[in-house]
């Protein structure tokens, strides 16, 4: 009788497994629904491209986009074969990666981006690229968007474009409403060389911290605030404990559109001109969506309770006259006259 007991209960083990591991398997796999309609298999070539965000963010959604689009028009020669979420390792690790064309391709965080080239650390220094509209502006006008797209070459990248995740300001645990609030809370801020001069420069208590370790450290106090977009912070639950963000609006988060230039050169003309008039019109697409997806993930966040609140003009004024040194210091990095020129472009 146990031995028939014994048997039957691996029977209905071996019968129910299968199907609960492959349920485990898919709940495990979040691009699930961004798998491609076509077999990639049959492509000449390949254009490895990584970013840390999650596709639900329009501004890295759009390397679906462009895998998609590039497949069709290249009649299925060039694979776009993007890794969102980390897949191939954290952007310092990745930036290494790219430069010696282990991979082809790398949408960059604008905050990690300056440690490609100080050039790239433009569009985070603190109130100069830091609206919709300027943004939009930085992008068409040659004699901002030219500099910026050639500010990687000696490191053999091209800038190719940009997209975005929303203007930063502060998610707090306590809420911020004034400069003197801001001096009682513990920011974490990314580890960018940008965003810690304009820490200091502010004279505001930070934390360097890798992204993964956010969670714990609000959950644990270790941090009271964090220095990211609304969109980022409503769509990955931050808000469930920092219930509080204060719109300061100082930079556009951006995904700068990184390629290795000797890989580029070896494509066939066609194809190059394919995967880079792609990203462009992808982009563009991409940084109107964020628009909206900033407007509708702000409304979200209120409706679930999260107070936002907007500092008063003197305390602005008191951020952008304090970070006036950053400016000086970055200038002597970036270039006096280009930075002049960005400057009076988007005033």
């Amino acid at each position: 009788m146990k031995k028939l007991l014994t048997t039957m209960l691996l029977l209905v083990l071996a019968l129910c497994l299968p199907g609960s591991l492959l349920a485990a398997e898919k709940e495990k796999n979040p691009l699930e629904d961004w798998q491609p309609k076509f077999d990639p298999k049959g492509a000449k070539y390949t254009y490895i491209l990584s970013n840390v965000s999650h596709p639900v963010i329009e501004g890295v959604a759009v390397g679906y986009a462009i895998r998609d689009r590039v497949w069709e028009k290249s009649g299925g020669r060039l694979y776009v074969d993007f890794r969102p979420l980390s897949q191939m390792g954290g952007e310092k690790d990745v930036i290494a990666k790219l430069k010696l064309g282990a991979i082809q391709g790398m949408m960059s965080s604008s905050v990690a981006a300056a440690n490609v080239s100080d050039l790239l650390g433009i569009v985070n220094l603190p109130y100069v690229v830091d609206t919709f509209d300027k943004l939009d502006t930085f992008r068409n006008t040659p004699a901002t968007w030219e500099p910026f797209a050639n500010g990687a070459q000696k490191q053999g990248l091209l800038v190719v474009d940009v997209t975005g995740y929303g203007p930063y300001g502060w998610a707090t645990t306590t809420p911020v409403k004034t400069v003197e609030d801001a001096k009682e809370t513990n920011f974490r801020i990314a580890q960018a060389p940008v965003n810690t001069d304009t820490y200091k420069a502010w004279n505001l208590k930070f934390t360097v911290m890798p992204w993964p370790d956010v969670p714990q450290a609000l959950q644990t106090g270790v941090i009271t605030g964090l220095d990211h977009t609304a969109i980022v912070c409503n769509i990955t639950k931050k808000f469930t404990i920092a219930k509080s963000f204060t719109e300061l609006n100082y930079a556009q988060g951006l995904f700068v559109h990184l390629i290795n230039k000797r890989w580029l050169k070896k494509l066939p003309q066609d194809l190059q001109d394919i995967l880079l008039s792609v990203i462009s019109e992808e982009s563009a697409k991409a940084r109107a969506a964020t628009r909206t997806q900033h407007e509708a993930q702000v409304a979200q966040a209120k409706e679930a309770g999260v107070e936002f609140i907007t500092l008063s003009d003197s305390d602005i004024a008191t951020l952008k006259e304090m970070a006036e040194p950053v400016l000086e210091k970055w200038s002597q990095k970036i270039g006096p006259e280009y930075l002049e020129t960005v400057r009076k472009t988007l005033k």
